[in-house]
């Protein structure tokens, strides 16, 4: 079959389409025929290796993983022996832990759920690590409820896309942060308001916010802290990709924020990165519902996957990118 494969970390020069073997599948693994596989911060990382903490889990020399790519949307052609959710013909979409920009992708039968009838094979591939990020950024970090004012900073992308539609079906009213060209994406979501950060910062309206959810990474918490109310609760979803080797922006979420959580009122959150069936079933549900339908900026045929991350670092997309097989 052929695959996007890596043998080192760098950038988006590394990746090759090659021919591999079609992946191995255990008893309780399902194999995918892909369709679409979305594209995300944490494919950059792995390529990357940067910030190089990644590399504890990804491989300390090279990926241990090849195959790029994580979450997808296909169609099943096998199953082990215990599996009992699926059967060949099934349309699903989910995660996998060995690559998913390839023809096949072998996936645990938990990772996985139907594909929502009233998605596109491109969209459903958009929702999985994006959508499920932002659930439990609304959800468990955030704990969002009806009335509250939730202010989502990076509105525009993959996480941030999901966040407002996620945050309004929970009953807030959401301020979504985003540049002028992307206003009428964003309150096409359902935001009822804007920020434009190219003319005023996150906390020019002063501490009004029941919850911040970050997905930009770049701002100080004392920033962050000053457009949340005295108890509010700041959700913070990864870190940027330049500042510095190591932890990146991450220091945050893993130093920072835990550490002066102990000393104010405000609750400073970090958002787990844990890929669980239930976060899996409850998106179908508010997709199938019309509570929340995912973005795509643009689609990517699987030679042009290197295209496709270079456009997620630069491009500043609206909603996610996905690649098409």
């Amino acid at each position: 079959m052929k695959a996007i494969v890596q043998d080192s970390y760098g950038p988006a020069d590394v990746l090759h389409l090659r021919d591999i073997d079609q992946p191995a599948m255990n008893d309780q693994e399902v194999l995918v025929q892909v369709r679409a596989a979305g594209v995300d911060p944490g494919v950059w990382i792995f390529m990357t290796g940067r910030p190089y903490l990644a590399r504890l889990a990804a491989g300390p020399r090279r990926p241990r993983v090849p195959v790029r790519g994580r979450d997808l949307a296909g169609v099943v052609v096998a199953v082990g022996a215990r599996v009992t959710r699926f059967r060949p013909g099934d349309e699903v979409f989910g995660t996998c832990p060995r690559g998913s920009y390839a023809e096949f992708a072998s996936a645990p039968e938990p990772r996985l759920a139907r594909k929502p009838a009233n998605l596109s094979f491109a969209q459903a591939a958009a929702a999985p690590v994006s959508g499920m990020t932002a659930l439990r950024a609304v959800r468990d970090s955030g704990a969002v409820r009806p009335g509250q004012r939730v202010l989502v900073i990076g509105a525009s992308g993959g996480v941030g896309s999901h966040a407002v539609q996620i945050a309004k079906a929970y009953g807030a009213t959401v301020t979504a942060v985003c540049a002028p060209a992307r206003a009428a994406f964003v309150l096409g979501l359902g935001a009822d308001d804007i920020l434009d950060y190219t003319s005023e910062e996150v906390d020019s309206r002063g501490p009004i916010h029941d919850v911040v959810i970050d997905t930009g990474g770049d701002r100080p918490l004392s920033l962050l802290r000053r457009a949340l109310t005295p108890h509010g609760t700041l959700a913070l979803v990864g870190g940027t990709y330049t500042k510095g080797p190591v932890l990146s922006g991450y220091d945050r979420q893993m130093v920072r924020a835990p550490l002066l959580s102990l000393f104010v009122g405000q609750r400073l959150r970090s958002v787990s990165a844990v890929e669980r069936t239930r976060d899996l079933s409850e998106l179908g549900n508010l997709i199938e519902s019309g509570a929340l339908t995912p973005a795509v900026d643009r689609t990517y045929p699987l030679a042009q996957a290197a295209d496709a991350i270079r456009h997620l670092r630069h491009g500043h997309p609206a909603g996610k990118i996905v690649v098409t097989v």
